[in-house]
C-alpha cells in the first residue's frame, strides 16, 4: 500500500489500480425552520403568480369588454359613416365622369379639326385608305417619305391606345390588324427611303474616305447609311458621331460590294407584335384545352352511360352514376394547367425554345430607347454617265448580303461589331440587356450576342454578332420595385407631394389639381420630362417611355416580392387617402408587412405646410374591412401590437377615424378638396399600390 493513501490496492498480473476512498461527507438535512421558510417562500411565490394571473385575466377581460363596447359604438354609427363616405365618393365620381365625358368630346372635336393627314384611328375605312394610298405612292421624295413615316408612327400610337382601352373582341381584332398593317408598311417605307439614297451613293462620295456616309433625322427616327464604294481592305470601323451609332467590319466585308443601313426608331413596335402573337397563341391554346376537356368529359360520360346500361339496378345505382358524372365534370372544369405552377412563381423564368435559344420574357423586360435596325445589304448598282447619257441598272428593292458564309474546313467567319451611345432621354438603372429580334417567331432573344462591353461613365455599349441584326436595349420592367418607403405629404389645398424611395432611384411627383410634375435626383437628358406639368396619364406614359417605372400591373407580383393584402380593403384605403390628401400626410410603416393580409398599417399626421413632417408627429393606424383604429405602438416599438390608443374609438371608415384626431380647419380643408385633385391622387395611388409593393 502506498504511503499516505488510504484507498485499497488491487494488483493483478498486468497493472495496479488505485481506488479512491469513499467520501465521508454526508448530505445535510434541512432544519425544521429552513423547511418552513422554504415552504413559506414557495407559497408566497405561488400566491404572487396567482395574483399576476388574476390581474392578467382581469386586464384581458377589461380589454375585451372595452373592445366589445367600442365595437358596439362603432356598429351604432356604422350605417351613418358608410353613408357619408359613399356620398363623398359618389359625388366625386359623378363629377369626374362628367368631366371626362366633356374632355373626350372636346378631344374628339379637336381631333376632327386637326386635319394633319393622319386618319381617325376609330375610322377603319379612313385607316385603310391612308394605308392603301401610301403603299401605292412611289413619287414622294426622301423628305416627304420621312414626314409620312412620322404620321404613320402617330397613327400607330393612337391605334395602340385604343387597343389597350377596348374590351370588345371585334374591336381588338380590328385594331390588331391595323397595327400590323401600319407596322409592315412603315418598315417597307424605311427600306424604300434607304434604297433611294443608296442608289445615288456615287454622287455623294466623302472626299476623305471615298465612300458614302450620310445621316438623316426626324422626330421619330435616325437613319445612317454607309456605301462601300472604295473597298479599302484596311477599313475597320465607322462611327456616326452625330447619331451615336457605329459598326465594325471584318476584312472579308471591307472589300465586298456592300452597304450598311442603321435605322434607330425612337419607338418599339416589335414588342407590340410579340404581345399580340403571344395573346393569340394563348387564346388558341386555351381553346384547344377547352376542346380537350369537353372531349374527355364526353368520353367519360359515354363510359359511365355504357356502364349504367349494363346494370339493371335500382334507383340507387342510377344515383351513384349521376354523382360520379357530376364529380368528374367538376374536376374537369376546374383543371387549368396555367394555374399549376411548375416552379416558384415569384422567380422570373427564362423561356426556352425547342432549339435551346433563350427567349426574353417581355413582361419581365421592357425595351428602352427604341429599336436599332442594323442591316448588311448588297450595294445597289450605281448610275454610269457616258457622253451625256446615264445608264442605270434597274433593281427592285434592297437585297440582304449573305453573311456569315460557308468557309473551308468549317472555319467560323469573324463577327461584326456594334457600338451604341445610350439614348440620353431614357434612364438605365442597370447595364442594359441586348436582345435581338427573331422575325420568324416574333420574339426577342438573348442568344447570338457576344462580348458585351458596357461603359457606365460614357453611357456606351458595344458587342459582337454573327451578322447585323435588329436589336433593342432592355431593362427589367420592375427594376425599381419594391419600394423601400413612400410618403404622401400635403402642400396646401388641392396640392400634395408623392415621394417614393425606389430600389435604384428616388422619385418625387408634385400634384396640383389634375396636373403632375416629376422631380428626380438624376436629370441627365430628361429635360423633356423633369419639371414639366402634365396630366397624370400623360406623366405615367412619359415615365414608362423614359424607363422610370413605379407603376404596377397584373404581372408585377410574378417578378418581385409583395406584401399581400385584401384588394378591396386596399382600394378603399387609397380612396379615403385621396379624400384627405389636402390635410393629412400618409407614410409607409414596417408593421404593414406583418399585420396580416386582412389589415393595413400606415402612419398618418395632420399637416398644413410644405415642410417635412417631424418624426415624433406620426401616429399609427390599422385599417381593416370592418373597422379602423389608432394604434398605441409607434414605428420604433419593439414588437407589433393591435392595442388601440387608450380613450380612442373604433370607426367603420378610415376617414372618420382620422377626423377624431384632426382640427376643424383640417377637416374643412379635406372636405373642400376638388374632385380633380382627389381623382389624380387616387389614380396615382392605385397605379403604384404602395401598400402592397413596399
Amino acid at each position: 500500500m502506498c504511503a499516505g493513501y488510504r484507498g485499497y490496492l488491487y494488483t493483478d498480473f498486468t497493472r495496479t489500480v488505485k481506488m479512491p476512498p469513499k467520501s465521508k461527507k454526508k448530505s445535510r438535512k434541512m432544519t425544521k425552520a429552513q423547511r418552513l421558510k422554504k415552504q413559506q417562500e414557495e407559497e408566497e411565490a405561488a400566491q404572487l403568480q396567482a395574483e399576476r394571473e388574476e390581474q392578467d385575466r382581469l386586464e384581458n377581460r377589461r380589454k375585451q369588454e372595452e373592445i366589445q363596447r367600442l365595437e358596439e359604438m362603432a356598429l351604432e354609427s356604422r350605417e351613418n359613416e358608410l353613408n357619408e363616405l359613399h356620398h363623398l365618393l359618389e359625388e366625386n365620381n359623378s363629377a369626374i365622369i362628367k368631366w371626362r365625358m366633356d374632355a373626350a368630346e372636346k378631344a374628339e372635336w379637336e381631333r376632327y379639326m386637326r386635319c394633319d393627314g393622319v386618319p381617325d384611328p376609330k375610322d377603319q375605312r379612313g385607316v385603310n385608305t391612308f394605308i392603301s394610298l401610301w403603299r401605292d405612292d412611289s413619287e414622294s421624295n426622301v423628305a416627304e417619305e420621312l414626314q409620312l413615316c412620322s404620321k404613320a408612327v402617330q397613327l400607330f400610337e393612337e391605334l395602340e391606345e385604343l387597343l389597350n382601352e377596348t374590351k370588345d373582341p371585334k374591336e381588338i381584332l380590328m385594331y390588331q390588324e391595323a397595327l400590323r398593317d401600319v407596322q409592315e408598311l412603315l418598315h417597307s417605307k424605311h427600306l424604300s427611303i434607304a434604297e433611294k439614297i443608296l442608289k445615288g451613293a456615287g454622287e455623294n462620295i466623302d472626299p476623305d474616305t471615298r465612300n458614302m456616309q450620310t445621316v438623316s433625322k426626324n422626330e421619330t427616327s435616325t437613319l445612317c447609311l454607309w456605301a462601300n464604294l472604295f473597298k479599302n481592305p484596311n477599313f475597320k470601323e465607322l462611327d456616326f458621331e452625330e447619331a451615336g451609332m457605329g459598326f465594325r467590319l471584318p476584312m472579308q466585308l471591307a472589300v465586298s460590294d456592300i452597304a450598311v443601313r442603321i435605322l434607330h426608331t425612337h419607338y418599339d413596335h416589335l414588342s407590340m407584335l410579340a404581345r399580340i402573337r403571344h395573346q393569340s397563341e394563348k387564346q388558341i391554346m386555351g381553346e384547344k384545352k377547352l376542346s380537350i376537356q369537353e372531349s374527355d368529359k364526353k368520353q367519360s360520360s359515354a363510359s359511365l352511360q355504357s356502364r349504367n346500361s349494363s346494370v339493371q339496378g335500382s334507383e340507387d345505382s342510377k344515383s351513384q352514376i349521376f354523382t360520379q358524372m357530376e364529380a368528374l365534370s367538376g374536376h374537369m372544369s376546374s383543371l387549368d394547367f396555367a394555374d399549376v405552377p411548375t416552379t416558384d412563381p415569384t422567380v422570373p423564368q427564362v423561356a426556352m425554345t425547342g432549339n435551346g435559344a433563350q427567349v426574353v420574357d417581355i413582361m419581365e423586360y421592357t425595351s428602352l430607347g427604341g429599336v436599332f435596325y442594323y442591316d448588311l445589304l448588297h450595294l445597289p448598282p450605281q448610275p454610269i454617265r457616258k457622253r451625256g447619257y446615264t445608264i442605270l441598272q434597274i433593281v427592285d428593292g434592297l437585297r440582304v448580303f449573305p453573311y456569315p458564309t460557308k468557309r473551308p474546313k468549317g472555319e467560323a467567319c469573324p463577327p461584326v461589331g456594334v457600338s451604341i451611345a445610350l439614348p440620353d432621354w431614357v434612364v438605365y438603372m442597370e447595364p442594359p440587356l441586348v436582345a435581338r429580334w427573331d422575325a420568324g417567331d416574333e420574339q426577342w432573344r438573348r442568344d447570338g450576342v457576344t462580348d458585351v462591353s458596357y461603359e457606365e461613365a460614357g453611357a456606351k455599349i458595344s458587342f459582337k454578332m454573327e451578322t447585323f441584326q435588329t436589336f433593342a436595349l432592355m431593362q427589367k420592367t420592375y427594376a425599381n420595385l419594391p419600394f423601400q418607403s413612400w410618403e404622401l405629404r400635403p402642400l396646401g389645398q388641392d396640392s400634395a407631394l408623392f415621394m417614393v424611395k425606389g430600389a435604384f432611384i428616388n422619385i418625387t411627383i408634385t400634384i396640383q389639381n389634375d396636373q403632375c410634375m416629376l422631380q428626380l435626383e438624376q436629370e441627365r437628358g430628361l429635360s423633356h420630362l423633369v419639371g414639366k406639368w402634365m396630366s397624370g396619364p400623360a406623366l405615367q406614359k412619359a415615365m414608362l417611355k423614359a424607363g422610370i417605372n413605379i407603376f404596377v400591373n397584373e404581372h408585377t407580383h410574378k417578378y418581385i416580392s409583395i406584401c399581400k393584402k385584401e384588394s378591396l380593403s386596399e382600394q378603399a384605403v387609397y380612396e379615403q387617402m385621396a379624400l384627405f390628401a389636402s390635410a393629412c400626410a400618409f407614410s409607409w410603416s414596417k408593421w404593414n408587412a406583418i399585420c396580416g393580409e386582412e389589415h393595413l398599417v400606415l402612419q398618418v399626421c395632420e399637416h398644413h405646410d410644405p415642410t417635412p413632417v417631424p418624426e415624433d408627429s406620426w401616429s399609427m393606424y390599422l385599417v381593416g374591412a370592418q373597422r379602423s383604429q389608432k394604434l398605441e405602438i409607434t414605428e420604433n416599438s419593439e414588437a407589433f401590437s393591435q392595442d388601440h390608443v387608450p380613450n380612442s374609438r373604433f370607426h367603420s371608415t378610415f376617414i372618420h377615424m382620422l377626423q377624431d384626431n384632426m382640427s376643424p380647419d383640417g377637416i374643412a380643408m379635406a372636405k373642400n378638396s376638388h374632385y380633380w385633385f382627389v381623382d389624380t391622387v387616387q389614380s396615382l395611388l392605385c397605379a403604384t399600390r404602395p401598400l402592397v409593393y413596399s
